[in-house]
């Protein structure tokens, strides 16, 4: 019987953009709100912050996250042109190098320039860039996707304590915004970390650490100004 492990490295790409976009979204939102709300401002002027805070950092991080993933997308596409040219010039050189890779990794010399001839002679371009760059399929870059989906669960996670500073006005507000945030935090963190196939209370703990330290910043500074205005 044939045994297939369920591994989990192809979602690496959007799985961090995801997470990343949620957290973002619920931490710079809750603190803004958090932020503003210290400062003494009127009900409409912390959703009015918050709305805007939603709105610029969705953007944000969608062209954020497609100028990076596209700058990277670049340089493996400037690596495969040199490589290929490589490959055209010096293919018996190129072949030595990828059975040195392998003699690196344990394979015995003989085996490994059995199985370099063999990759190459299947898809030399492919070998050298899995094993030679380090550019796999399942982890190339997606910039539209990781755009898409960085900026959508960013809007997910700030519309959280969003609705929270809507639905509990007055002294109520800092506490139930923090409190909630925390919980969707350590749930994000959670979720993060089993989809990844991590320990869920480590990556619970991280999440919900970074997140609460933002907010007792921004509170301190929103109380220190509205003090002193």
């Amino acid at each position: 019987m044939t045994h297939h492990e369920v591994h989990r490295a192809h979602r690496v790409g959007w799985l961090r953009a995801a997470v990343l976009g949620a957290n973002d979204g619920i931490v710079s939102t809750a603190s803004l709100i958090i932020g503003v709300a210290s400062a003494n401002a009127s009900q409409g002027s912390i959703l009015l912050a918050g709305i805007a805070g939603l709105v610029a950092g969705a953007m944000s991080m969608a062209a954020g996250e497609y100028v990076s993933v596209c700058s990277q997308s670049d340089t493996e596409e400037a690596d495969l042109v040199l490589e290929k040219k490589s490959l055209e010039q010096n293919y018996e050189s190129e072949k030595e190098e990828l059975a040195e890779i392998y003699v690196g990794r344990g394979v015995e010399p003989k085996l490994a320039n059995q199985v370099a001839e063999q990759l190459m002679a299947h898809d030399a371009l492919g070998a050298h860039a899995r094993d030679e760059i380090g550019i796999s399929e399942s982890a190339s870059a997606q910039p539209v996707q990781a755009a898409f989906s960085s900026a959508g669960t960013f809007t997910v996670g700030a519309l959280l304590p969003l609705v929270v500073a809507w639905a509990l006005p007055g002294t109520g507000l800092i506490p139930a915004v923090a409190l909630s945030s925390l919980v969707f935090l350590a749930f994000l963190g959670g979720l993060a970390a089993h989809t990844g196939g991590a320990r869920i209370s480590v990556g619970a703990v991280r999440v919900t650490f970074w997140g609460a330290l933002a907010m007792a910043l921004t509170a301190g500074v929103g109380h220190f100004f509205g003090v002193v205005a």
